[in-house]
């Protein structure tokens, strides 16, 4: 134990640049994400044709896996923390995308011709009455992308991405146990922390009717 805390005394500079590489690779990728899903779930409730091409693809994108998609970034986007956010940005896609076309189809027909009876336009239902009955499951989408984001960013650092995978896999390689847990804890710490926080955020979003 003193071992290990000693290593965290002596590196903490470190420790520290690589936990701010990891939250700023997954916060700008979730961010992104969520600026695409969103629009993106809502329009789809709009053209059902093509809703089922669309998440299909989304679909088969988040069925790659991680080291394969981190590989094929490089001969497009090299190495470094963009191929890393563009790979994490299209893995937090599905969670958001899904949650956003599901929440506002299961909005009741009843209550939109209600509002259309009142004299709502499409955009006043949609910001009035559409939005505010799916945001708990829309942000319930946000949650789970961030969580996931957290976790699928430690590969970040195989491709010169930083985060605390740099701890993970150079602990793996060099046999230092201390690093290796120091990375894998924070990073558990990490998700936690925004599992809580997300959490938090989902219910503030949440209409105070609609809150259990």
């Amino acid at each position: 134990m003193n071992e290990f805390l000693q290593f965290i005394v002596d590196r903490y500079p470190d420790i520290l640049m690589v936990l701010w590489q990891h939250c700023y690779i997954s916060f700008v990728a979730v961010l992104a994400g969520f600026i695409v899903s969103v629009p993106l779930g809502i329009f789809l409730t709009r053209a059902e044709k093509i809703s089922h091409y669309i998440i299909g693809l989304v679909n088969i994108i988040q069925t790659i896996p991680s080291l394969a998609l981190l590989g094929f970034m490089i001969p497009f986007l090299g190495l470094g923390s963009i191929p890393a956010i563009v790979a994490l940005f299209l893995y937090s896609i599905l969670p958001m995308l899904q949650n956003t076309y599901t929440g506002i189809k299961e909005v009741s027909p009843a209550i939109k011709e209600a509002a259309r009876g009142m004299g709502m336009t499409d955009f006043q239902i949609l910001f009035k009455v559409e939005i505010p009955l799916s945001i708990s499951i829309i942000m319930g989408g946000f949650r789970t992308a961030t969580i996931y984001t957290i976790s699928w960013a430690t590969l970040a650092s195989l491709i010169g991405g930083g985060g605390l995978g740099y701890l993970v896999f150079t602990g793996l390689t060099v046999s230092n146990n201390n690093m290796l847990i120091v990375g894998a804890l924070l990073a558990a710490l990490l998700a936690a922390a925004a599992d809580i926080a997300t959490r938090k955020f989902q219910a503030l979003c949440t209409p105070k009717g609609l809150r259990k």
